[in-house]
């Protein structure tokens, strides 16, 4: 093995073998086919030879060995890449990170997310869905400071009954896979820039949880100011559950292509997590919301949040809401065991949502001429099953704001990523 690479990583390190002095190695005289190559290594440090003063240069390596002449040829500059990647995990049982190869490496990562769903919702609505979600994600590096995103989804329901009328609607799905995502991150002197199709999502996503075409900037770290501006894509559905847009007449939630403005500010105060955040949507109910919120830990993993909404739009009724909520730990994807119970009460009209991010049915059915908004209940419980498998469980039980609609949603899932 000698032989054979010597030659190649002298000729890495730039050799010119007469700037050295006298080869020290007995067994490689002058005149030998390696002799310039083994005096530039040696007089380098990369290769130290025997004990008694002999190259041996006929006598078969260790993979070690090789490792370790690597590792010391990286350490002074030379390009070794083909080398590293060969002898990678003998350089890692070594100690020796190959930096170069792990940024390129890292230059396009892909990982995914299967989840596994079933929903029962009973009372004044009754239906149940079975659905698998899988999404592939595609980060790649366009330079030290800019990054793509792209997400690739499918979806198929599994159900007997998948509306609210309790009409058997048997399987379907997506017979596609869809890029929900695609977008560019990275910075503009000081400020943050998400540009292209991408999820809204701020803090409890009780106001908005969706997918729009837009950018997002953002200036600050403990103290962050963000504006949002976009347009609504697959707005105005509820999972495929109706296949049938909200009541523009009667809910301010959002429609594809409704542009929405967004200008938050937020700030963690000592152990306190607050936010103020000033939404527009160009919705035909011309929806304005102010949302304010706080987060606490009352003890050691304990955490009280709460917020309010007040909401300005065409639609009749009520223009304020607020939400609750307790949570206990929570289950982490990388620590198989760990868990975690929370619970929420809302109270929400009409005119505080534009996408809620709810996985109980209320929101959507209580958005009519009789009822302004919903009100309830829910509470839930996660665990990680085993490393990046986890588990949970959530229950609903809401009703409309004026009394006219009662639903209680049980959902389970477990999610595996990879």
């Amino acid at each position: 093995m000698k032989k054979s690479l010597v030659l190649a990583m002298a000729m890495a390190l730039g050799v010119t073998a007469s700037a050295y002095a006298a080869n020290p190695f007995s067994d490689v005289p002058a005149g030998h086919w390696a002799y310039d190559a083994v005096n530039k290594l040696a007089a380098e440090g990369v290769v130290d030879g025997y004990p008694d003063g002999t190259y041996g240069g006929d006598k078969l390596m260790t993979r070690y060995e090789m490792a370790q002449i690597v590792a010391k040829a990286m350490a002074k500059g030379a390009n070794v890449d083909k080398l590293a990647a060969e002898f990678a995990d003998e350089l890692d049982s070594l100690g020796v990170r190959v930096a170069n190869l792990e940024k390129k490496a890292d230059n396009v990562k892909i990982t995914g997310q299967i989840r596994a769903s079933y929903r029962d919702v009973s009372g004044d609505a009754k239906s149940h869905q079975g659905r698998l979600r899988t999404r592939l994600f595609v980060n790649g590096a366009i330079n030290e400071d800019w990054t793509y995103t792209g997400r690739f989804e499918n979806n198929q329901y599994y159900a007997e009954s998948a509306d609210a009328k309790g009409v058997d609607r048997g399987e379907y799905g997506d017979d596609e896979v869809k890029l929900n995502w695609a977008y560019v991150t990275g910075k503009v002197g000081g400020v943050k820039v998400m540009a292209g199709r991408q999820d809204f999502k701020l803090h409890t996503g009780n106001v908005i949880d969706g997918t729009v075409d837009g950018a997002i900037l953002s200036y600050g770290e403990k103290v962050k100011l963000t504006g949002y501006v976009g347009k609504a894509v697959d707005a105005g559905t509820w999972d495929n559950l109706d296949d049938k847009p909200y009541d523009a007449n009667t809910n301010a939630g959002m429609q594809d292509d409704d542009r929405v403005y967004i200008v938050d500010l937020s700030a963690k105060l000592g152990i306190v997590d607050s936010y103020v955040t000033y939404y527009k949507a160009d919705t035909v109910n011309n929806n304005e919301i102010w949302n304010v919120g706080v987060a606490l830990p009352i003890v050691k993993d304990l955490k009280l949040s709460a917020e309010y909404m007040n909401g300005d739009s065409d639609v009749k009724g009520d223009d304020n809401g607020y939400v609750v909520g307790l949570a206990y730990r929570g289950a982490k994807a990388a620590k198989p065991g760990s868990w975690g119970v929370y619970a929420n009460y809302y109270d929400q009209a009409q005119a505080t949502f534009l996408e809620h991010t709810i996985d109980g049915y209320a929101p959507f059915d209580f958005v009519s001429d009789e009822d302004d908004g919903f009100k309830g209940y829910e509470v839930g419980a996660n665990v990680a099953l085993a490393k990046n498998i986890v588990a949970a469980v959530k229950y609903y039980d809401l009703e409309g704001r004026d009394g006219n609609y009662d639903e209680q949603t049980l959902w389970s899932e477990v999610v595996f990523t990879f």
